[in-house]
């Protein structure tokens, strides 16, 4: 089994034990386990191997014994044996608002319900009502829940959330009253795909804030509605797609403003170390205050309250208990990058392929938005159906790229290629051709059904040819529509870490591809990474702050990532790394000279 397998089987675990009425600390020793194993950095098989699993905090013996059986057996019999005794409904019943084990553990023991479709219908009968501790109220709210999962499906990806929550935020602080505000939860830590809005105000005059939330345009149904607290469900239609989505509002006083910004940032874990640290100093610690009744700390700011803890200021897009309360301890905190650090980008198409602006179009929207270098990255000639450039229209594209140099004053445009990563392995141009290339990104577009196995040995294989630079998309992935193609990165990150190449991480919104685990894992191996928005009109070069957000996330610095690289430093690497290829072979060195 891969780490990411063995992950989902100990997370199953702890809900199935939570459905089974299983003492909760049980449960959350499984829910922790699966978190500490998806975020591990190195080979999972190898720990396992070593017997260094022990060495990782919250894994006992008895879950060490049950992760090295996965591995191993790729099975769990005590796994099996847990779902043969629950209904699979039983999981997807958690998915409704408000409802949480013990009381889809009384559903099913009292009425039998054992999926949300018999749920629906007992509610219907009015059954669940007269359940000892549901009533009329649980009963309408669970169908209300039921409803809303119908709406608004699964979730809603970053670059339609955070639009429509700085839309949201705007709309309240034009009504007044609003002192300060902000998005709390996965949007503020950025994470790729979100389920639903917090928003936090602080006011001094709550109630206009809330009658005015209630009544904004964008609200379809008003669930609940509070002095201090409303929910409601939102309708927006973001680049032509219909959202809908769950929002929270939560308005709090000046003094409790910092402590709400944390509490409702998160994440969980990340909230409960916070806790921890504040209980062995004799604290409390909650979304209103810290410290104790009679000493209260007044903090005004989230950086107060972590110093009060002895930490340093921890981003938002850290807090997910993978390692930054140590590294706020120690004071080793990385110093992320930011989207001004950016100098240029390298995966870009044009009109040529399968873009929709002109090459010089691109060129001087790159210019109107500070860019020092723009890389063109048309398809290769495989992908038709992409408009893959023949070897004669990558010839032409080359002079045309001379011709617009030779004007252009504020940026240089690069001769880049997207070359397909053909199924076995090889590059979809020959090497005389990508002699001529500035660089090469290497994407895999066909055969996604191929065994985990043979993708990998298919993407090292393109990894480990000379003329790449940089591999572009590493799974595949579209989020919320596709899984990524079966494939096992960490050796891909340990063969782009042998022959020195680069892991793009794509910006386009729907791809975010790689993500921020696999970004945390790339950086400890010292693979270099690259931002690109994989733009294919002008506005998608903005694209690449969803790509930052993602190399935050997996901790990354200014120095890690390739093109915050001056103009001059991109050239002179490379050169290097080309010049490493052509030296090797006169006659590659040699049409490449032809080209240029």
């Amino acid at each position: 089994m891969t780490k990411e397998e063995v992950a989902a089987a100990l997370d199953e675990i702890g809900t199935l034990l939570e459905l089974k009425g299983e003492n909760p600390f049980r449960c959350n020793a499984y829910h922790q386990a699966a978190r500490m194993i998806q975020q591990l950095e190195g080979d999972l098989h190898e720990l396992v191997a070593s017997g260094k699993l022990a060495e990782v905090r919250g894994i006992g013996e008895a879950l060490q014994e049950k992760i090295a059986t996965l591995v191993t057996t790729g099975r769990l019999s005590f796994l099996d044996e847990l779902r043969a005794s629950v209904p699979a409904g039983m999981v997807q019943m958690l998915r409704i608002p408000g409802l949480g084990p013990k009381k889809v553990k009384a559903l099913y023991e009292q009425l039998h319900v054992r999926d949300i479709g018999e749920l629906k219908a007992a509610c219907e009968r009015g059954e669940v009502a007269r359940l000892k501790g549901f009533g009329d109220k649980t009963q309408a709210k669970i169908l209300e829940g039921i409803e809303f999962l119908q709406r608004q499906g699964q979730r809603v990806r970053l670059d339609q959330a955070l639009p429509l929550a700085e839309e949201l935020m705007e709309q309240l602080r034009r009504g007044g009253h609003v002192q300060q505000i902000a998005v709390c939860g996965s949007v503020r830590r950025r994470r790729e795909t979100v389920h639903d809005l917090d928003i936090l105000v602080c006011s001094e005059a709550p109630q206009p804030v809330m009658d005015r939330f209630v009544r904004l345009p964008q609200v379809q149904q008003v669930l609940a509605q509070g002095p201090t607290r409303s929910s409601v469900v939102l309708v927006q239609h973001i680049q032509g797609e219909k959202i809908t989505l769950q929002a929270d509002l939560r308005i709090v006083t000046p003094s409790q403003y910092p402590y709400a910004l944390l509490y409702f940032t998160g994440s969980k874990e990340h909230n409960i170390r916070l806790r921890q640290r504040a209980l062995s100093r004799g604290w409390t610690l909650n979304e209103y205050m810290m410290g104790t009744e009679s000493q209260p700390i007044l903090a005004k700011t989230e950086e107060e309250i972590y110093a009060a803890l002895g930490l340093a200021y921890i981003p938002p897009e850290l807090r997910e208990d993978t390692g930054e309360i140590e590294a706020a301890e120690r004071g080793e905190l990385p110093v992320l990058v930011e989207e001004s650090d950016l100098r240029g980008v390298f995966h870009c198409h044009t009109t040529a392929s399968d873009g929709r602006a002109t090459l010089e179009e691109m060129a001087l929207a790159a210019e109107r938005l500070g860019l020092e270098y723009l890389g063109i990255a048309d398809h290769s000639q495989s992908l038709t159906v992409a408009g893959g450039l023949s070897p004669q229209a990558v010839r032409d594209q080359w002079q045309q790229i001379d011709r617009l140099n030779a004007r252009l004053h504020k940026v240089r445009l690069l001769k880049g290629t997207e070359v397909d990563i053909l199924d076995d392995g090889s590059l979809d141009y020959p090497d005389e051709l990508l002699a001529g290339f500035d660089y090469v990104v290497a994407s895999v577009h066909t055969h996604f059904q191929m065994s985990r196995e043979a993708m990998t040995a298919r993407v090292c294989k393109a990894l480990a040819h000379p003329a790449v630079t940089m591999l572009g998309h590493p799974t595949g992935r579209l989020l919320l529509k596709r899984d990524g193609y079966k494939i096992d990165l960490e050796a891909v990150l340990r063969t782009a870490a042998q022959y020195g190449k680069m892991i793009e991480i794509n910006a386009q919104p729907q791809r975010l591809d790689l993500d921020w685990l696999h970004v945390k894992q790339a950086r400890a191996l010292g693979v270099p990474l690259v931002i690109n928005p994989d733009a294919h009109a002008l506005p998608e070069l903005e694209y690449v702050r969803y790509g930052v957000m993602v190399a935050r996330r997996g901790w990354l610095e200014r120095r890690q990532v390739f093109n915050t690289r001056s103009l001059p430093e991109v050239l002179e690497e490379l050169q290097r790394r080309k010049q490493a290829w052509l030296s090797a072979s006169p006659a590659r060195k040699k049409s490449a000279h032809r080209s240029h």
